[in-house]
């Protein structure tokens, strides 16, 4: 098994004078990216840092987060990025699971900052956010395998942290397909990485890939405000997007109110949610390309399918499975329909996950001789995958994930409240959003917005109800379930 830092740390030896990383309004070279990676080697040394250790990080996009990535795995450990936005109780139970040695922190996370200390985890400022760490201490923690490259944090459905474990030879399998899969992709093409790192897509493909093969990229903390985003991107000559259909639908409303549209854009690559028709047609009418539809998990690193090419794709579709991947299709019997062409999906290949972290009851219930449950509801239509449904309730908000299990819990911690649900509803820009909707205690009252304040104290942003609905009762089935699929019906 090839690691991860040694295909990478050749490719930038072999090209040390050539433009790699574009930030902040200037280009760095391969050079330059090595000597920041060695320098961070040194910071990681003198802090005691341990084969098999894992450090947590928290920063926007970043050389940094790159630059850690690899001076962690020349050191023989691993790397676990995380969304400082996902709320304490979720982040701080992620980080007793992971177990890091550290955690690096953004400037600002003050509350993150004190909790961590109470637990006597060692904190580190990243001061800058292209310059080395600061000097800092490891606490000493169990360690793991040198295979493990990166951690992968994503709730449970439960709204309990579950953790994902990809090595060396998930990520570079997975980069190396998806690089091969886009027909139009080319060794010197300029990719924007600006989808959170914290996610797989995001960290693989637009943060990963490039570096694996030769690629430019331009890299972005923030996509806010889109007008500079959009200036950032035709200043650096970006000529690949990778975005999510709502940040696709800001970039579009960017351009139209007199931002510069990128030149030469050669494809946009979506992920993460269902793009939408009149999105698609709008991208390629006022960016001036056409939009490649993929779909991945993280348990798989995450691509599993995507579209060739813009002139080949199957519209509504998320493309063939990848080379590489094996799949099946079952019905709720674990039966085997994939003749049928309509199923749940199952994959297993060298991209996949061996299960997950720590949790050997969860591996078991979704990972079954190597392959891999998805828990997508798919129909193959002329070798392209369509995704139907998902068989399980999560919501996916501008390609965040949101567990309606975790917002109720939330919901049920109100005075007020008796029963809560909370259900996905079709939204014109994010995809979906939660709607909440709730019975109250006899004799208790309160307001929609009262409701919505309540979870914008407990949760994050995307996790919170756009809309509650009062409820006198609940459709349930012969079994007593409530149908969560009347509730999304239209009134």
């Amino acid at each position: 098994m090839e690691r991860l830092e040694k295909v990478i740390l050749e490719n930038l030896r072999s090209r040390p004078q050539e433009e790699c990383l574009w930030w902040e309004n200037g280009w760095m070279t391969s050079l330059d990216l090595l000597s920041f990676v060695e320098k961070n080697v040194q910071v990681l040394k003198k802090a005691g840092f341990k084969k098999g250790q894992r450090i947590a990080v928290l920063l926007p996009n970043s050389p940094q987060v790159l630059a850690l990535s690899l001076a962690a795995w020349s050191l023989g450990g691993a790397i676990s990025p995380l969304n400082a936005k996902s709320g304490l109780p979720s982040l701080m139970g992620t980080l007793n699971l992971v177990e890091p040695c550290a955690v690096v922190l953004a400037p600002g996370l003050d509350e993150l900052k004190e909790a961590l200390r109470e637990q006597q985890v060692p904190v580190v400022l990243a001061e800058s956010l292209s310059t080395p760490l600061p000097s800092f201490s490891v606490r000493e923690t169990s360690v793991e395998g040198e295979s493990l490259a990166v951690i992968f944090a994503t709730s449970g459905t439960t709204g309990l942290p579950k953790a994902v474990p990809l090595t060396h030879g998930n990520l570079l399998d997975n980069a190396l397909r998806m690089y091969d899969s886009l027909e139009l992709l080319a060794e010197g093409d300029n990719l924007l990485n600006v989808l959170p790192n914290f996610h797989s897509f995001g960290y693989t493909v637009a943060g990963l890939m490039p570096l694996v093969r030769n690629l430019k990229q331009t890299i972005l903390a923030s996509f806010l405000p889109p007008v500079e985003a959009m200036r950032t991107i035709h200043a650096s000559g970006t000529n690949v997007i990778l975005a999510v259909p709502a940040m696709l639908h800001f970039m579009i409303i960017a351009v139209e109110k007199g931002a510069p549209k990128p030149e030469n854009l050669k494809m946009v690559v979506t992920g993460g949610d269902r793009l939408n028709v009149q999105l698609d047609a709008k991208a390629k009418a006022v960016l001036g390309a056409g939009v490649i539809e993929g779909y991945g998990l993280t348990e798989c690193s995450p691509v599993v399918a995507v579209n060739n090419n813009y002139e080949k794709r199957r519209l509504g579709t998320v493309g063939p499975v990848m080379d590489g991947y094996e799949w099946k299709l079952l019905n709720d019997k674990n039966e085997d329909v994939t003749a049928s062409g309509e199923g749940v999906l199952w994959v297993r290949g060298p991209s996949v996950a061996s299960g997950y972290f720590r949790d050997p009851v969860m591996t078991a219930d979704r990972f079954v001789d190597g392959w891999f449950n998805t828990g997508d509801y798919v129909r193959m239509e002329e070798g392209c995958v369509r995704i139907l449904d998902r068989v399980t309730d999560i919501i996916i908000v501008g390609g965040f994930n949101v567990y309606p299990q975790e917002v109720e819990a939330i919901l049920h911690t109100h005075p007020a409240v008796s029963q809560a649900v909370v259900v996905g509803m079709p939204h014109p820009v994010n995809g979906e959003v939660p709607k909440a909707f709730i019975q109250l205690r006899e004799g208790m009252q309160v307001t929609s917005r009262e409701i919505i304040d309540f979870c914008k104290k407990h949760l994050a942003h995307f996790k919170v109800p756009r809309s509650v609905e009062f409820m006198e009762s609940f459709p349930l089935s012969s079994t007593g379930k409530v149908l969560r699929r009347m509730l999304k019906q239209p009134k």
